[in-house]
């Protein structure tokens, strides 16, 4: 017996499979493409103090006019800790990012001066504050600068640097195994008889389960046996949190992931309205480690990673928006697409005209990999939607990694 279910409430089924792993301590250099496990606050003001946002001359506003010639009574760099002060119609050299001298009100750039040492010559004139970044101004001590849910990226880290975090509290990365099934697999660079073809899944699924940011523990083939299948489940669950297969999800005599999470007990089949990826399978083995079984054909097996394994893995993650981002684009092509299934087909997307334009690429068969190095995006065209006409506006899954 199967369920019936849209993409929707599978998806939902399978997100409510886990959450988010406990929290741990790891250091900034650690921390990328992880979720915050609780709000993190700046320890200081930044700027901590008020600094030159540009090379220059501290100065006082008043003593300034075209054609002024002031004495330069000492020189502050980055990094200088004294406390220098600008005396009344006189000038302190500083260069960007020093900090600006008691009694300026302004940085005047050396762009608008003779650069002199000794004496500066004005030739222009600036306003008040011009040039100088006060104290606090981009964040306050105190201030929540990230949140709990928001994964790491560049800018987080250097962010949290700033504000004086050697380390942070993350979730932990969650742990995937991943079992290809059949009888017809060879590893890549294995010499190919007659009815065999080369392992895909296993290591395309890898790569995308390692891009949502799973660690991967095991890439395993099996044969078309129950009985085996049953064994590497439970052997991959014991290192694993998620175990993702592919294959053997189907109505076939040698459909063994399908009897093997049956016999489980805890298994259960789905016909998804999608195309490609109608047949997958859930199951929970005795342990709890959930088990998530794709169909064979990699386009099938691609696709349904990114629309339930994907939400799972990044809510496992901890981070606050599991789901890729949507665009609207327009279409390039006329497309067709069968009554009742919702069309994820796969798509380029040209910028050129400063908004998308999807153009669709590869065959509807869920066979065809050719295409899928290409592609960028899924044109998501709803199950009660038969045509799109070219030009017309479409929703599209960017599959660009956004964190």
């Amino acid at each position: 017996m199967r369920t019936v279910r849209s993409v929707d409430e599978h998806v939902a089924a399978v997100i409510a499979l886990g959450g988010p792993l406990p929290a741990e301590r790891v250091v900034l250099a650690a921390a990328a493409g992880r979720a915050l496990a609780a709000d993190v606050r700046s320890t200081v003001d930044l700027p901590p103090w008020d600094s030159s946002a540009m090379d220059g001359y501290a100065v006082r506003v008043a003593d300034l006019g075209p054609g002024a010639v002031l004495d330069v009574v000492d020189d502050v760099p980055a990094g200088d800790t004294r406390a220098v002060e600008v005396p009344a119609g006189a000038v302190v050299r500083v260069m960007t990012g020093a900090p600006v001298p008691a009694g300026a009100d302004a940085v005047l750039p050396v762009e608008l001066t003779d650069g002199g040492t000794v004496r500066v010559r004005v030739d222009d004139v600036v306003a008040g504050g011009a040039n100088v970044r006060r104290r606090g101004e981009d964040v306050r001590a105190g201030d929540v600068v990230l949140h709990a849910g928001d994964v790491v990226g560049a800018g987080a880290v250097g962010l949290l640097a700033a504000t004086g975090h050697p380390d942070v509290e993350v979730h932990r990365r969650p742990r995937v195994a991943v079992l290809s099934t059949g009888s017809e697999l060879v590893a890549p660079g294995d010499r190919l008889r007659h009815g065999q073809i080369h392992e895909s899944n296993g290591p395309q699924l890898a790569a995308a389960a390692e891009a949502a940011g799973a660690d991967v523990v095991a890439v395993e083939v099996v044969r078309d046996d129950v009985d085996g299948v049953r064994a590497a489940l439970h052997a991959l669950a014991a290192r694993a949190d998620v175990v993702v297969t592919t294959g053997g999800v189907s109505v076939g005599a040698y459909d063994v992931v399908r009897d093997a999470l049956l016999a489980e007990g805890d298994g259960y089949l789905v016909h998804v309205r999608m195309q490609p990826g109608k047949p997958q399978a859930v199951g929970v083995l005795a342990d709890g480690t959930p088990v998530l079984g794709l169909p064979g054909n990699p386009v099938s097996s691609f696709v349904s990673f990114e629309m339930f394994v994907r939400p799972l893995l990044r809510r496992m993650l901890g981070a606050r928006h599991v789901h890729r981002r949507r665009l609207t684009a327009t279409l390039a092509d006329d497309l067709r697409s069968p009554a009742g299934r919702r069309q994820l087909l796969r798509a380029r997307l040209d910028w050129s005209t400063g908004t998308p334009v999807a153009a669709t690429v590869g065959g509807p068969g869920s066979h065809l990999l050719g295409a899928l190095a290409r592609a960028v995006a899924l044109v998501d065209v709803p199950e009660d939607v038969t045509h799109v006409a070219a030009g017309s506006p479409v929703a599209v899954i960017d599959l660009r990694e956004h964190w």
